[in-house]
């Protein structure tokens, strides 16, 4: 069994091994791929500049970049447009977009991110759908929604158990408080029929964006608890045919255990400062 390997500040390792990656060398490999799903905790400054940070090394090997975002609903992007286009200041775009409204964390946050696609015009694409889609969904199943109900989003295949048990963990596991008791508990159904209401709404956004701008490089900005180990949006994204997905994530720890699958590299990031 391999312990637990060092990660130094600022390299990229190989999450089944441990082996350190050459920035040039993954970004090489990344910018051949269909998507690029770029991992994110929202409130994270440095996360977002190493999304920043990763998205020109990508568009510096590829000018056919769309970015999707898991912040904005498809009902504003019109919004987006716009701000690409230079036609919105950004108060005006935050205010079209009803960022305060949604997603509430400090735009700052983001609007490095934001002021880089409307330099280089790369389209920003809305990967989120409506927020009371995923309630509905949660409650009722797919089969309760019809079909012009759905914002725009095909069902989802079903979840697997081994994302069960992770969604299952991560939300807190097994305790005394809790209604499910296990991850096949049907008390947790509800909650897993939600996420992947989520998960299958990115897919669905990144799908429709490589048949509109003709088979460009998407890079997503999601939360990684959509992406990790394989669950989530790329098994949807497989679901619709798109194979060559990739995640990134990043991470602050000195040292980690390899963990197979969680991604396809992970880079160390300095403290937020």
């Amino acid at each position: 069994m391999i312990g637990k390997v060092s990660h130094g500040h600022g390299c990229w390792i190989d999450s089944a091994t441990g082996s350190v990656v050459r920035h040039t060398t993954l970004m090489q490999a990344m910018a051949k791929r269909s998507a690029v799903l770029l991992g994110e905790t929202h409130d994270s400054y440095e996360i977002h500049r190493w999304q920043l940070h990763v998205m020109a090394s990508l568009h510096a090997l590829r000018d056919d970049i769309v970015v999707g975002f898991e912040m904005f609903p498809r009902s504003v992007q019109p919004a987006l447009d716009r701000w690409v286009e230079g036609e919105t200041d950004v108060d005006t775009f935050l205010a079209e977009a009803k960022w305060a409204e949604i997603w509430r964390f400090d735009p700052a946050l983001y609007l490095p991110i934001f002021h880089f696609c409307r330099q280089f015009r790369l389209p920003m694409i809305a990967l989120n759908c409506r927020r009371s889609l995923v309630t509905e969904v949660g409650e009722l199943g797919w089969e309760g929604i019809a079909p012009e109900e759905r914002d725009g989003l095909t069902p989802s295949a079903p979840a697997t158990p081994e994302y069960r048990n992770y969604l299952f963990e991560i939300t807190g596991g097994a305790h005394p408080d809790r209604k499910a008791r296990c991850p096949k508990d049907a008390e947790f159904d509800r909650f897993v029929r939600a996420q992947q209401t989520w998960d299958r709404a990115f897919a669905c956004g990144i799908a429709a964006a490589r048949v509109k701008y003709a088979d460009p490089l998407v890079v997503g900005i999601i939360g990684r608890g959509h992406l990790e180990f394989g669950h989530g949006t790329p098994y949807q994204l497989r679901d619709l045919g798109i194979l060559q997905a990739a995640v990134l994530l990043p991470h602050h720890p000195k040292s980690q255990m390899p963990q197979t699958g969680i991604a396809d590299a992970c880079f160390r990031l300095s403290e937020d400062r």
